[in-house]
């Protein structure tokens, strides 16, 4: 018997954007299987707001496709819909409103009505544990109660891919822990596919996989673990009062290729914690302090680019 390959949730092909005469993204291609929990991680200003709007239907691509579920973001963007939730950065609920009027209002839009209707807001809100502010009006909730409700709007009409932009900005670090601990319950116990934005190292490392986003261009896709292990070895930061020079000389003199990022030099090397008396014997006085370190999605980050993953604006 034949054995048939499933269709990816999200296929990417090339996909590039303008905006004027600024790239946003370059030939950008990707799929996201079932089930996964894919990140896009990059700086602000690297394409992941550009590409979340583009997966969302919210805009077009000038070339390149995007399918989800098999169906064209640009062509069919209401059969998307129909199998997508969304969840925006900035908050997107009507504040005047209160949390079961958003959820029922939002259940209309995609075609639920009466007693079911009624039902499934009311199991969304149970299940995010916000059934005992039903009647409260939105602008009274905090921020991790306010995305609760975000994301029981996007899921009243059952999506098999949620899409989130930066679901955790403005919370605090117990709001954000509840976030992903809800997500990880939708993927394991619903079979839920989960794409997510984020500039946060710690949030990518919940990833299946993680693509990396600098400038509009993927400069890496893999596992967390595959692309940490790329790095060839440990981190070695060194804090100096001429880290320019240093690093000049450490390129010079030891064949290394340091970076010099916030006033440090760092590189990589295997057995980092057996090289540093060389560094001091090789470099006495200009060396103040050494850390090292596993890597870190950062420093993959840090050895693709060249750039440490900045806060620009996109």
């Amino acid at each position: 018997m034949e054995e048939v390959n499933a269709v990816p949730v999200v296929e990417v092909q090339n996909i590039t954007h303008r905006y004027g005469d600024r790239t946003a993204l370059s030939g950008v291609a990707f799929a996201v299987d079932e089930g996964e929990v894919f990140i896009l991680l990059g700086p602000n200003g690297s394409g992941k707001t550009t590409l979340f709007r583009i997966l969302s239907t919210l805009s077009k691509p000038d070339e390149g496709t995007a399918r989800i579920f098999g169906h064209d973001v640009r062509r069919e963007a209401s059969r998307v819909r129909e199998r997508t939730g969304i969840v925006f950065q900035r908050p997107s609920l009507d504040q005047k409103l209160t949390v079961r009027e958003n959820l029922v209002h939002h259940g209309r839009l995609h075609g639920l009505r009466g007693g079911r209707l009624s039902a499934r807001v009311q199991e969304m809100m149970e299940r995010l544990r916000i059934a005992d502010r039903a009647n409260d009006l939105v602008e009274t909730l905090s921020g991790g109660l306010s995305r609760r409700v975000e994301l029981a709007r996007s899921l009243l009409h059952g999506p098999g891919l949620l899409i989130l932009d930066e679901p955790s900005a403005g919370l605090d670090p117990g709001a954000r822990h509840d976030l992903w601990a809800y997500l990880e319950e939708l993927r394991t116990n619903d079979g839920v596919t989960l794409l997510v934005t984020t500039h946060l190292i710690d949030e990518a490392d919940r990833a299946s996989r993680v693509l990396v986003l600098h400038e509009g261009c993927v400069v890496a896709l893999d596992t967390p673990s595959s692309l940490k292990d790329q790095i060839g070895g440990d981190v070695i930061s060194l804090t100096t009062s001429e880290p320019q020079k240093l690093s000049g000389r450490i390129s010079d003199e030891l064949g290394l290729r340091p970076a010099v990022l916030d006033g440090s030099v760092r590189f990589e090397k295997k057995d980092g914690h057996a090289f540093i008396a060389r560094l001091f014997e090789v470099f006495p006085g200009m060396i103040q302090s050494v850390t090292v370190a596993r890597p870190t999605l950062e420093d993959v980050f840090i050895a693709r680019t060249g750039h440490g993953l900045r806060e620009d604006e996109e």
